[in-house]
């Protein structure tokens, strides 16, 4: 091994080190220490209902919320990217991972908690490979529409499977379960337990309007109506059960299911490892726009994998950054990542001694506070005007819509994607130009014009190339070749293409096998340096000759003067 790699490698290592260094994130809690207290409290009893309902969502139990809320708080708000991001459960994440425990229930009903809690520690494992391969900057390139219309799809998702719930029925087991069964829910609904959801909702929509209090969230006011509610008039409905107090049971991951199962495991887990990075960076940009800070998109990924790490070992449903958290984080005047420690801090004690509690909630109630939750989800700047989207952004947001509630989240974000990557390349293929004409045709002249005799300038053809020449010009090109005809000398002129890939160098390549298919001679003009560095490494300068490429046009057209004469004067000796 060489000094140079030894320095190479050194250097990999040292900005891995900067990039995951937890040390920055600890060296500034000590800065906003009352705001960032109080701040944490808020969300603790912000989070502390959301973590129950949505605990209850994915399948696993209430407390399987708690944990991942206590682990989103602890671990990302000492390994993460944003100073002011709160992390737990979230809509998108758990409506992906209930869909997995629904596929994956034991004989008995039950879920397959091995199973599971496997696949949340494999999901950590390849957020933190992500984060390694620094995928975080591609956050950047995801169009608006597809956000969009991945928010109202998860926005539909949870309202339709919360609607049977507050009716006083079970959780449908997906979504087209819910349609199905939700014109017999409304017929045949529970009066007490519509009283509940309604009354939860109804307090939350209304609180903040009306609060004398506030500090006190809409959401944990909702609970506690609900609840007493139901407590107080003894109402005969489904409630959480009891919850288990004290520590974790530890779920080690369970290497021979990640052998016997994993190409069943592999699919999912990648899934959810993309929805956290999709679900997590879409809210630090949230955060950005109202700090005037800036995440560090990779170091966020990281902290999110070692948090759902952890959710795997000790049982909770899995974690991403959570936008009403965060933005109330902020408004509490949450500075830095001790905001998400305290979280967390406040979670776990509620955890060790007063879970008992959580077993008078009635699922209604959650019900009704989870209705607001997919509400707010639903993207509403963009609903009154998507009778006036552009076709290309309205065909993304529909189809992201549609799967997103019919297929599957990742697959509806993949669908997105490639609809808006197709789009870009068909409009950068658009910005690319061509000209194919003879030296007779030019508008201008060069010097040293004069000398060229009319006849000879007929028969050069001049093709002008504008752009870049890329895959996305291919059908372009195939038309400029075909254009190509009665010739025996062509110029091409690159001046104004910045760059080439593969797919264009070839294209040229084509021009160039016709263009001596015809007998003729190709002349380059203006390469710039990149542009001719990648066309001799791909050979197409040796084909074309390095004696016919040229600075100027000025240059190319004394050439073809040359050859003309050479060719004269062969002409004339074998007469």
């Amino acid at each position: 091994m060489n000094d140079s790699s030894i320095k190479q490698g050194w250097k990999w290592l040292q900005d891995y080190a900067r990039t995951f260094n937890p040390w920055p994130n600890v060296r500034v809690m000590g800065t906003n220490v009352s705001n960032d207290l109080l701040a944490g409290l808020t969300v603790a009893v912000i989070a502390l209902p959301l973590a129950l309902a949505f605990g209850v969502a994915s399948g696993l139990g209430p407390e399987a919320g708690m944990w991942a809320a206590i682990c989103g708080g602890l671990f990302v708000g000492i390994f993460g990217g944003s100073k002011v991001g709160m992390s737990g459960p979230t809509g998108p994440k758990v409506v992906q991972l209930a869909a997995i425990v629904e596929m994956t229930r034991l004989a008995n009903g039950a879920p397959d908690a091995k199973f599971i809690f496997t696949l949340i520690f494999l999901s950590g494992v390849i957020c933190v490979l992500l984060a390694f391969l620094k995928v975080g900057r591609f956050i950047y390139y995801v169009p608006y529409s597809a956000v969009s219309g991945f928010m109202c799809g998860i926005g539909a998702i949870i309202i339709l499977l919360e609607i049977p719930p507050m009716l006083g029925f079970a959780t449908p087991s997906s979504v087209i379960e819910a349609i199905k069964q939700i014109p017999y829910d409304v017929l045949h609904e529970n009066p007490q337990a519509l009283i509940v959801s309604v009354s939860t909702f109804l307090t939350i929509l209304l609180w903040p309007r009306f609060a004398p209090v506030k500090w006190l969230p809409g959401p944990l006011m909702g609970l506690i109506v609900g609840t007493s509610i139901a407590y107080f008039g003894g109402f005969d409905i489904a409630y959480i059960g009891a919850m288990p107090t004290g520590l974790p049971q530890i779920h080690l991951p369970d290497l021979g299911l990640l052998t016997t199962r994993f190409n069943e495991m592999i699919g999912p887990a990648f899934a959810l490892a993309g929805l956290c990075v999709f679900d997590s960076l879409l809210t630090c940009l949230v955060a950005d726009n109202m700090t005037d800070d800036r995440h560090h998109s990779d170091q966020e990924i990281f902290g999110q994998g070692v948090a759902n790490l952890m959710c795997g070992l000790v049982g909770g449903v899995t974690t991403a950054t959570a936008t009403m958290r965060t933005v109330a984080n902020i408004k509490c005047g949450g500075r830095t990542g001790l905001a998400s420690i305290t979280h967390g801090v406040v979670l776990l004690a509620l955890m060790l001694g007063l879970a008992p509690l959580a077993s008078h909630i009635p699922m209604a109630c959650l019900a009704g506070i989870l209705l607001k939750v997919g509400i707010d989800i639903i993207d509403y700047r963009v609903l009154p005007v998507l009778h006036r989207l552009p076709i290309a952004d309205a065909i993304c947001f529909w189809a992201v819509l549609g799967l997103t509630i019919s297929v599957d989240l990742l697959v509806a974000m993949g669908v997105g994607i490639t609809i808006a990557f197709v789009r870009a390349i068909h409009e950068l293929g658009n910005l690319y130009e061509q000209e194919v004409i003879t030296l007779n045709d030019l508008e201008y002249k060069w010097p040293g014009e004069e000398t060229m005799p009319s006849d000879l300038k007929e028969r050069v053809l001049k093709l002008r190339l504008e752009g870049p020449m890329f895959f996305g010009v291919s059908d372009i090109m195939y038309r400029t070749i075909s254009e190509l005809s009665d010739f025996d000398y062509l110029i091409i002129r690159m001046m104004h293409v910045p760059m080439v890939d593969m797919s264009g160098a070839y294209l040229l390549d084509d021009i160039v096998e016709k263009a001596k298919s015809h007998g003729a001679h190709v002349l380059i003009t203006g390469m710039r340096p990149e542009v001719r560095v990648r066309l001799e490494k791909l050979k197409i300068i040796e084909k074309v000759g390095k004696e016919n490429c040229f600075e100027t046009f000025e240059a190319s057209a004394d050439r073809v003067k040359e050859l003309e004469l050479k060719k004269s004067d062969l002409t004339g000796a074998s007469v």
